[in-house]
């Protein structure tokens, strides 16, 4: 009898030699598979020869764990944060015990059902559903599974009673007011703000922003970086893309890099390649940018909005004035015009107006034509006067009013 735990082809393998019986088992990780290896030499003992592995050794805590420190390093920070944080506040609390064979597609529906349960949004619940499905198509590629259970969970997911997410955008007099008290009180973040409003970056985006990415000549700022939790990434969805200045913002960020330069140059030292630096030249901190939000807003007498609604001022001023929707996407970097529809789409200007009216017969009657002698304005018969009973014109006219009244 002979069950060894070894490394072959880029994962870890139980193998089994027991009588004139062989098997072969993909584990994954060494931590694991040697843990399935005791697990089966116990059961062999007991004369059970069952290659699964025991309940303890496979739970979904220390393969989701393994899988996570493995994967990170071919994800992007943000995507690894967004799993771990669905792990640990949902997904592990109700499943983590358990084996990862075990798991069937009721308790994906009981994930589903908690996390419901405590208030969640669609959009949330589809992200944590969303995580644990990558995890479990690892493990079915790691024969621990025979099919995904976290698949198709779309019908579980329906809208139900629950509200359609809305934005909350600035007008275009708040937004000037915010920009006025920011120029007036708090000059440090007036550029920030103002290119806010005048280009959409995301906040991890105008962090990111270097003074290589702005171009000056061209007049566009090349989206190149995301700072996300700490860490310098790609932009989201990995698209970069060029997003054009305004007559205004390239003059204020002509006139900052100007400070900039005169103030370091002062210290003895070189200007921070971030448009948005920090007082010693680092990347602005996440937490200091909101505080100083928050501020402003308290100090303009504006409502309390996230700073990522500034993105969504910026599109639904573009689309107010008539913009068309697909150059609201590229400025903004939506994967997809579908996302920038179902955003912004509402937001269009009422120019269909014009088309629908244009649908209307011009011969028709008005809706509203003058009112005829011998009709009141509620659609009453009166006595009329300049007609004989049973004159056509008079006749048409009355029951002309009487019907579009």
């Amino acid at each position: 009898m002979g069950v060894k735990a070894r490394f072959w082809k880029g994962a870890w393998w139980v193998f089994v030699n027991h009588g004139r019986r062989r098997k072969a088992k993909r584990i994954g990780d060494k931590q694991t598979a040697l843990l399935v290896a005791k697990a089966i030499r116990e059961r062999l003992a007991r004369g059970d020869f069952n290659l699964a592995p025991a309940p303890d050794a496979q739970t979904l805590r220390v393969y989701a764990d393994t899988w996570l420190t493995t994967a990170a390093g071919n994800l992007k920070a943000s995507t690894v944060t967004f799993y771990r944080a669905h792990l640990t506040a949902h997904i592990l609390p109700l499943l983590g015990d358990r084996p990862v064979s075990s798991l069937v597609r009721r308790d994906c529906r009981e994930l589903v059902a908690t996390c419901r349960s405590k208030g969640l949004a669609r959009g949330s619940v589809r992200g944590i559903i969303r995580t644990l499905s990558t995890i479990l198509s690892q493990a079915l590629e790691d024969d621990l599974l025979e099919a995904n259970p976290a698949l198709r969970m779309g019908r579980y997911l329906r809208a139900g009673d629950e509200p359609e997410k809305t934005i909350d955008p600035l007008t275009r007099a708040e937004g000037a007011t915010l920009l006025t008290v920011a120029g007036e009180r708090y000059l440090r973040w007036f550029p920030l703000l103002l290119c806010a409003l005048r280009s959409g970056l995301r906040q991890g985006e105008l962090l990111g922003l270097r003074w290589a990415d702005v171009d000056f000549t061209g007049g566009f700022l090349h989206v190149r970086q995301n700072r996300v939790h700490g860490v310098t990434t790609t932009p989201k969805n990995h698209q970069v893309r060029k997003v054009d200045m305004s007559a205004q913002l390239c003059l204020e960020l002509e006139a900052l890099r100007r400070r900039e330069r005169e103030r370091y140059l002062a210290k003895g030292g070189d200007v921070p390649p971030m448009v948005f630096a920090s007082d010693t030249g680092g990347y602005l901190d996440v937490g200091n940018v909101r505080r100083a939000f928050y501020r402003i807003l308290t100090a303009a007498g504006l409502r309390h909005i996230r700073f990522h609604d500034l993105r969504h001022t910026f599109a639904s001023l573009l689309i107010q004035q008539g913009e068309s929707l697909a150059y609201v996407r590229d400025q903004m970097g939506h994967a997809s015009i579908q996302i920038t529809v179902d955003t912004y789409g509402h937001l269009v200007p009422g120019g269909n107006r014009a088309a629908v009216d244009r649908l209307d017969d011009q011969t028709q009657p008005s809706a509203t034509p003058a009112q005829p002698e011998g009709v009141s304005e509620d659609g009453k018969w009166l006595q009329v006067v300049g007609g004989p009973p049973g004159d056509r014109t008079r006749d048409t006219l009355i029951k002309s009013q009487v019907l579009y009244h």
